[in-house]
């Protein structure tokens, strides 16, 4: 059951997840495990790379916490319960077209239901909290695990593309699901 409160103090707590928004105490376990290159190949070609010894500062205060406040942005740390001390990755919203909902995991944390459980959290909160009529979501054809968390999330295929990330030019998908949709999808 998800619990959500405010938008300048957006939480969320899951069965197995509890989210809290991101704050410049997360930049040094960000920058600790996010460059990893399995993590960023497949990210927006805007993230540096390699990435800076300041990224993950510079990323939560002058891109991040902006957004937050604006309130164009939304963004979680992924602490898993069991070792709630652990950044293991971040989850994002975007009040962008085309472009709602971003991650990333350590790839070691991989595999155990925490994306799905923080991508099903915050697609509550974007269209039962902030109410919008769609999600969209873009990701490369070459990225098997996220395809698999809008797959599961009965998203669908509505554009095909191409889109430059990290790794290089690549097709790339447009999933989307609608508000009634996610609403009514099996549990």
């Amino acid at each position: 059951m998800n619990h959500v409160t405010g938008f300048k103090d957006v939480s969320c707590t899951v069965t197995y997840l509890p989210l809290r928004p991101l704050e410049i105490a997360d930049a040094e376990a960000v920058q600790q495990r996010f460059p990893r290159w399995e993590i960023v190949r497949f990210l927006s070609k805007e993230i540096p790379w390699p990435y800076p010894a300041d990224g993950a500062l510079a990323f939560i205060r002058d891109h991040a916490l902006p957004a937050m406040e604006k309130e164009t942005g939304w963004h979680w740390p992924i602490r898993p319960k069991v070792e709630s001390e652990q950044l293991v990755g971040i989850i994002s919203l975007m009040d962008k077209p085309g472009n709602n909902r971003g991650f990333w995991i350590d790839p070691d944390w991989q595999g155990q239901g925490l994306m799905l459980e923080a991508s099903s959290a915050v697609t509550d909160f974007w269209f039962e909290t902030l109410g919008r009529p769609v999600l969209q979501v873009p990701k490369a054809v070459a990225n098997e695990r996220s395809r698999r968390i809008s797959e599961r999330q009965t998203m669908r295929i509505v554009e095909m593309c191409e889109r430059d990330y990290v790794s290089g030019r690549f097709p790339a998908e447009v999933w989307e699901i609608t508000r009634e949709e996610w609403r009514n999808r099996p549990r």
